[in-house]
């Protein structure tokens, strides 16, 4: 979610976990810079002790996901391969190859398991990460 325009903050908060209704402000922690993260790869980042895969896609958007894969147990989903299926943009655990999409967390390959997203935008060059996962219907 890149949207910081006031009138769609409503809309950001509980996207980003928080109740209609709601008028904390979302905390946007700066991780690195947009550079740092290589077009169709993905770089692990340490957030507020939560290991987030930053990946990027070969077009340029950036997603950040869980970097927890369930089906090895290992931190590894920011080494993936990452790619599309059918025009979803996901990345591959490097272990047991599952996909997961980008956009929801959802394991392409068993919807019953899904990582959780996370918000995140890019300030003046810098890749900004909310830490509280994004609500995905």
């Amino acid at each position: 979610m890149l949207a910081t325009n006031d009138s769609r903050s409503e809309a950001k908060n509980e996207a980003c976990g928080l109740e209609p209704g709601e008028s904390k402000e979302l905390v946007w922690i700066d991780v690195c810079a947009m550079d740092d993260v290589l077009p169709g790869a993905g770089a692990a980042a340490l957030i507020e002790g939560e290991q987030i895969a930053l990946v990027r896609t070969m077009d340029g958007v950036l997603y950040a996901i869980s970097n927890f894969d369930p089906f090895s147990r290992a931190f590894v989903i920011a080494r993936g391969i990452v790619g599309d299926r059918g025009g979803v943009p996901k990345i591959a655990s490097p272990i047991y190859k599952q996909s997961f999409d980008l956009r929801t967390g959802v394991c392409l390959d068993d919807s019953n398991v899904r990582l959780p997203v996370y918000p995140v935008r890019v300030v003046a060059g810098r890749v900004q990460v909310c830490p509280v996962p994004r609500r995905v219907a």
